[in-house]
């Protein structure tokens, strides 16, 4: 049985697919395409051209076309899913040992020496060790470009709130190389997630500007993803099943937003009010499996959200719903105005 986890990557017939979650069927890891074999595209591995794809209806557009046997509607979390046969994975990307071999190496090119100076940075000011590091997206399988973002990737509870710690010092103190999105930046970044994901951009910059995961390194975007430790996941595939009772918009209050940096992140609401959609129910936590869903609120900060409402069935027969971020672009979570 293969152990894969957020941010790792996976290859099969061909394909690059990100690693999405923390939890799995037996033989099979829930993943979707990132890097796609195209004769026109402008990456190259294994004497194979890439082009990137992004958006999740592109990705499924993807599927059902060149790996429609890849699709399959999961009975315990709900929904119609990219699940990988493990026999079927030709190559497993690690993070961890991906920054090894970095770390080792006598010729860098430009992104992956920004790379490793910011891990450097971070580990050297949050006091911890390398293998609480990885390197995710491009840089992992060597498909990166001159423009490529550093996605770095700090696992365990108690190692991410050290490393946003010293992100957030950093940025407070105006470090002259790690530096949050200015304006342009920001309207940069809005035109690319707005494909996916769509909200005024007076919300999107409400939340986007604090948040301390994100930024500049030097010249290069940034994006650091806190993932938990396989010692901090608790749950099994098929001790929770989920299932989807609807689509709704809400205002909330965020109760406790404790595990709003981590992917999946998780906000815990009260004092829900439903403004559309469905009503079964009251929605006691707001969950995405999406990065830029991380940070979007704080405790005691009011938010409106939209996406899929989904009862959480417990094996111990407690039982609660949840309002599910990302898989549409017209899902969101902005603050109340």
């Amino acid at each position: 049985m293969m152990k894969a986890r957020e941010g790792d990557l996976i290859e099969a017939s061909q394909v690059v697919f990100d690693v999405k979650g923390l939890v799995h069927p037996h033989n099979r890891i829930i993943a979707f395409p990132r890097y796609i074999p195209d004769m026109h595209g402008n990456r190259k591995l294994k004497g194979i051209t890439y082009s990137k794809i992004y958006a999740l209806s592109e990705r499924y557009r993807f599927l059902e076309k060149r790996l429609p046997q890849y699709l399959v509607f999961d009975p315990v979390l709900g929904d119609h899913l990219c699940e990988v046969p493990v026999e079927d994975i030709e190559h497993h990307y690690d993070p961890i040992k991906r920054l090894q071999e970095l770390r080792k190496c006598s010729e860098l090119d430009t992104i992956e020496s920004n790379m490793l100076a910011l891990t450097k940075f971070l580990k050297r000011n949050s006091c911890l060790p390398w293998n609480k590091f990885g390197i995710s997206g491009s840089l992992l399988v060597q498909l990166h470009n001159e423009k490529s973002d550093l996605d770095l990737i700090v696992y365990g509870e108690k190692a991410c709130a050290r490393v946003y710690d010293v992100l957030k010092l950093a940025k407070r103190e105006g470090n002259n190389k790690l530096k949050s999105y200015e304006l342009e930046g920001l309207k940069t970044l809005y035109d690319f997630r707005s494909q996916d994901t769509k909200m005024s951009f007076e919300d999107f910059f409400a939340v986007e500007q604090r948040k301390a995961l994100q930024g500049k390194f030097e010249w290069c975007d940034f994006y650091v993803r806190c993932v938990k430790d396989w010692s901090e996941i608790d749950e099994r595939y098929g001790d929770v099943v989920y299932k989807s009772i609807g689509y709704a918009k809400i205002k909330a209050t965020v109760s406790d937003d404790s595990e709003a940096i981590f992917t999946p992140c998780r906000y815990l609401v009260d004092n829900v009010q439903v403004f559309e959609g469905t009503s079964r129910g009251v929605v006691a936590e707001i969950v995405s499996f999406r990065g830029r869903f991380c940070e979007q609120a704080q405790t005691g900060e009011c938010v409106v959200a939209q996406g899929k409402v989904e009862r959480v069935q417990k094996r111990s027969g407690d039982s609660h719903f949840r309002l599910l971020l990302g898989s549409r672009p017209e899902d969101f979570i902005v603050l109340a105005r």
